[in-house]
């Protein structure tokens, strides 16, 4: 595949952001100044393994939704075999591993595959990631969804909806064209929340207990440390057992609330960079810069000027 999910190696906009302790990378959304955050890639299922060691597994940092065409194929899925079937919809979550499985010879298939982040689509660009599992716009996202089945009679429709986002993705400098790729990425997650579970699953109570928590501290120097011992947990437990219903450990959702945060307030605000620092738990400026880059692979000056600066 061309993207950095079902099995694949890393898309050409996906950059390695860090590597886990048991080895698996973790790649990041390489943000490309005043372009949306979107990536399409159509790909056969058959021949994107094949430069693909038999163990290899990745995560990623961004939102990947992928639509097989026709064809079959399967991959894992946080460690469970996930088959890859005609007319179906799998949603993938930053922070699930995504792994090969062992087949002799892969069945060939066509698919689509979208990364994208939240700062792609108006209505997700200032919801707070410890929120997004409750979005509408996110239902199949959710931990108890994951997938869902096209009708026969849709999917025309659906292969029409990617080739039309890739499209505008083609040429993202053209009048229109950023409004243009928010309806079409905003249309698809419409149609494929629509394909989730009508009941969603039960909330886990202690992830709702530490979102509450990082929700209502991150403004403030706090550490994953802090979070734990208010919860009264060890920090080594709380972050193992959040990474394991999660995908994440502790901190990075507590770095994802702050850089959400940042993002929209360099967005919708001319604050200096010391006052965003100030507001979202970070020491100074400079922290900033080194932990928005980190994440994002681009300073926040920067990234602020191209999204004033587009059309």
């Amino acid at each position: 595949m061309g993207h950095s999910s079902v099995g694949a190696p890393p898309r050409p906009g996906a950059s390695l952001r860090t590597v886990r302790l048991d080895g698996t990378p973790v790649y990041r959304y390489r943000e490309r100044p005043g372009v949306p955050a979107v990536s399409v890639t159509r790909f056969d299922t058959g021949t994107a393994h094949a430069d693909l060691p038999p163990n290899h597994r990745h995560a990623h940092d961004f939102l990947v939704l992928v639509y097989v065409e026709e064809g079959a194929g399967s991959v894992t899925v946080d460690g469970a075999e996930r088959p890859l079937r005609a007319g179906e919809v799998h949603a993938l979550s930053p922070g699930q591993v995504i792994g090969l499985t062992t087949v002799p010879e892969p069945a060939r298939g066509d698919a689509w595959s979208v990364a994208f982040t939240p700062d792609a689509v108006p209505a997700l660009a200032s919801v707070s990631p410890l929120a997004w599992t409750h979005h509408p716009l996110l239902a199949l996202f959710a931990p108890a969804a994951g997938r869902g089945r096209v009708a026969e009679a849709d999917r025309a429709a659906w292969s029409a909806w990617l080739a039309d986002l890739a499209g505008e993705l083609a040429d993202p400098g053209r009048l229109g064209a950023r409004e243009a790729i928010a309806a079409a990425l905003t249309r698809l997650l419409v149609a494929a929340a629509r394909l989730a579970p009508s009941a969603p699953g039960a909330p886990d109570p202690l992830v709702e207990q530490v979102f509450a928590e990082i929700e209502a501290t991150f403004r403030e120097p706090v550490s994953a440390a802090d979070v734990a011992r208010t919860l009264g947990y060890t920090p080594g437990h709380l972050t193992t057992v959040l990474r394991r219903r999660t995908g994440r450990p502790l901190l990075e959702w507590i770095t994802e609330r702050r850089m959400i945060e940042v993002r929209r307030m360099l967005r919708e605000t001319d604050l200096p960079l010391d006052a965003v620092a100030a507001r979202t738990g970070l020491r100074d400026a400079a922290y900033l810069v080194r932990r928005f880059r980190n994440r994002y692979g681009i300073t926040p000056q920067r990234w602020r000027r191209a999204e004033r600066a587009w059309p």
